[in-house]
């Protein structure tokens, strides 16, 4: 379903240049949960800003289904292509209530039946019709991340992209939202792709890890080599630690890769 080749981003110019993404190479199978992990500016959010549109000036092959994908995406991407981003408190409008946010893209790609397909969304999310009408505002975190999941899926993509879509919601609401998203995977036999610097909600979601450190892969793993600790690299296992929770003993014994 995906194929990422060569990809290559930069930022800036001249002796400010940072080379953000380093010749990432990888593939995704269609109903695939695949991940990408590393720590905060390892280029995770980047490459899921690449294949999305919303980057243009990267170098490197890029295809969806088969397809190569140029700098400019037309709407059938769109619709087969959708994206959640990580702050639910920023990703939807605040003067907009739930409803509009939700036709908006019906109305954008001129889908009929705008009503019933809203309702059905809103259940398939887990918060029904009640919350057609309200606003943001009026939401929990964990609610409005379900709506920026339903905006995604109202349009039946194939491939969802999700930037850390649990990072800014409390522990108990983040297992909430993603068994929503495996369940939903399940059925509707989607394609994922989640960036995150959690190793354990990675391993949740995900068959397949992409670890990344500073634009570069490090090593692809399985989900069982991560529950069994074989893994090669020093960098993912000194990941693998961090993500266990705050032990001064360990940080002591820290590389800087």
């Amino acid at each position: 379903m995906i194929a990422v080749e060569n990809l290559n981003v930069f930022f800036g110019h001249g002796l400010t240049r940072n080379h953000a993404v380093k010749d990432v190479d990888f593939t995704v199978k269609k109903g695939e949960s695949f991940g990408l992990v590393g720590e905060s500016g390892s280029g995770k959010s980047t490459i899921l800003n690449c294949i999305a549109g919303l980057l243009t000036h990267w170098t490197g092959r890029i295809e969806i289904g088969g397809a190569r994908l140029t700098k400019t995406r037309n709407m059938a991407f769109c619709r087969k292509v959708q994206m959640v981003f990580q702050d639910p408190y920023g990703s939807l409008h605040p003067r907009h209530s739930i409803d509009r946010t939700l036709k908006e893209p019906l109305k954008i790609h001129r889908l009929g039946d705008a009503n019933r397909r809203v309702a059905r969304v809103l259940d398939e999310v887990g918060l029904g019709t009640k919350f057609r009408f309200r606003f943001p505002h009026q939401l929990s975190g964990g609610q409005r991340q379900r709506v920026a999941v339903a905006r995604a899926l109202i349009l039946a993509p194939e491939v969802i992209l999700l930037d850390e879509p649990t990072s800014a919601l409390d522990v108990s609401i983040q297992a909430e939202v993603l068994n929503l998203l495996q369940d939903l995977r399940r059925e509707k036999n989607l394609t994922y792709v989640l960036v995150s610097h959690d190793l354990a909600v990675v391993s949740h979601m995900c068959n397949t890890l992409l670890v990344m450190n500073r634009g570069r892969v490090v090593e692809t793993i399985t989900r069982s080599q991560l529950k069994n600790g074989t893994i090669n690299e020093e960098y993912t296992k000194q990941l693998l630690v961090a993500g266990k929770g705050y032990d001064r003993t360990a940080i002591d014994r820290f590389q800087d890769f």
